[in-house]
């Protein structure tokens, strides 16, 4: 009788390559409960919730980065939501020569490594004299952001039928309409999906960031000063929580959200 069962050794293959990725992430956890201030001892020779209280009253540097952090993800979210379904929708519903090559350049940021993307993000804005700022920073992100979104968009609706729009321009449905009351309503949680990755990988990004952001410092900037010039480590530690947690359950409510998504768009949803 054939077994459904996967062979122990591949489990315990699974399981081992689950700790090798995760296991660091619980020891951050850990050591942001430990009393000790400076070394990583383990095992902790204590712990205590001190460390928390102290990040959210005592270190007022936190704020401005974090609130800097939360500004140009939504800045970039947004903009990577206009652009990424515009661009997703002319790549579905139109046929022009080239069209494949330009897919593969929409794609081509996330796919090159980010130390690639900030040279040539500083190079151009170093030739174009564009002073480094806030604005300079969410350009760099919305070159990654757009294509989280157009990925989205492309799949939700090469699944969406053309006949539907047609059926809407058939019965009276002016473009706008149609927009509203077809088009949103099947995109609606897979352009959701994409702006809560966007927003996640905005939130968290340091590579692209270092070389766009000038003398300004977002939250992963200021977690990667205080590992090398260490304060107190557990606050960092504290720190490190909060953005695993913002970028952690955007991307588990975009799972959620699209995990049905080979079903065709539009059958009630």
């Amino acid at each position: 009788m054939r077994s459904d069962r996967s062979p122990l050794s591949l489990r315990a293959a699974a399981i081992g390559g689950l700790l090798f990725l995760h296991l660091p992430i619980l020891l951050i956890f850990l050591y942001a409960f430990t009393t000790e201030e400076r070394s990583f001892q383990f095992p902790p020779p204590g712990l205590t919730t001190r460390w928390f209280a102290t990040a959210w009253f005592d270190r007022p540097d936190i704020w401005p980065p974090l609130y800097l952090s939360l500004k140009v993800a939504a800045i970039s979210t947004s903009i990577a939501l206009v652009l990424g379904t515009l661009v997703a929708a002319a790549m579905t519903r139109t046929a022009f020569f080239g069209r494949d090559q330009i897919s593969l350049l929409i794609l081509l940021p996330i796919a090159l490594p980010g130390v690639i993307t900030g040279m040539a993000l500083r190079s151009a804005f170093g030739i174009m004299d564009i002073p480094f700022s806030t604005w300079t920073i969410v350009l760099g992100h919305a070159t990654f952001c757009i294509v989280i979104v157009f990925n989205n968009a492309v799949a939700r609706m090469r699944r969406l039928s053309g006949g539907i729009m047609e059926a809407s321009a058939d019965l009276g449905a002016n473009g706008f309409q149609t927009l509203r009351y077809i088009l949103l309503p099947n995109l609606g949680s897979a352009l959701l999906a994409g702006g809560m990755l966007a927003f996640a990988l905005s939130f968290d990004e340091v590579i692209v960031t270092t070389f766009t952001a000038g003398q300004q410092s977002t939250l992963p900037i200021w977690m990667l000063n205080e590992l090398v010039r260490p304060r107190q480590r557990p606050v960092t530690n504290v720190v490190a929580i909060v953005v695993f947690a913002a970028t952690f359950f955007p991307i588990l409510a975009a799972y959620y959200l699209t995990r049905g998504g080979s079903e065709t768009a539009g059958m009630g949803k």
